[in-house]
């Protein structure tokens, strides 16, 4: 018997770097019983370049990894996501479409790296704190019991997730 797969989908503004990042780590890390993805609100028109650093640096795969809008999730013949996660502050005040799949819903703020401003250095840090961050979170998230769990308590621990410093 295989176990489910849950789609989640990852949200920014921009959907040109946590966003994509998050992607990235769940699809490589959740071993194929995780399908993510990601949009933003207003979409950049390309993904940030030191995100796609980050994450060569990191040995995750980059193919495919595009920036695009939220609307595509909600579509006729969109797929239905399990989760949602919103990733910044500014895409979490935003009002969220309907989504397909009536997924749970959370708020898992992650400073943006595109704000970083000084040497080279800096900014990659920046990159480089936000990919730990959603990497963290996101191993905590692969570990829950998802099936085991009831809808509520399944969205207490998600938000708790967030919540993690």
């Amino acid at each position: 018997m295989s176990e489910r797969t849950y789609r989640v989908l990852f949200l920014c503004t921009d959907n040109a770097a946590r966003s994509i990042m998050a992607e990235a780590i769940l699809n490589q890390r959740g071993h194929g019983r995780f399908l993510a993805f990601s949009a933003g609100s207003h979409p950049a028109s390309e993904v940030h370049p030191v995100a796609l650093q980050q994450l060569q640096d990191s040995r995750l795969q980059t193919e495919g990894l595009r920036s695009k809008s939220w609307d595509e999730f909600t579509q006729p013949g969109a797929p239905p996501v399990d989760f949602v996660f919103t990733l910044c502050e500014e895409a979490a005040r935003e009002p969220h479409p309907a989504w397909p799949g009536k997924p749970l819903v959370a708020v898992w703020g992650v400073p943006d790296p595109v704000a970083a401003q000084g040497s080279e250095r800096t900014v990659s840090k920046a990159f480089h704190d936000a990919f730990m961050a959603l990497d963290w979170r996101i191993g905590l998230f692969i570990c829950l019991p998802i099936a085991a769990l009831d809808r509520m308590s399944l969205a207490d621990r998600v938000a708790e997730i967030g919540e993690e410093a």
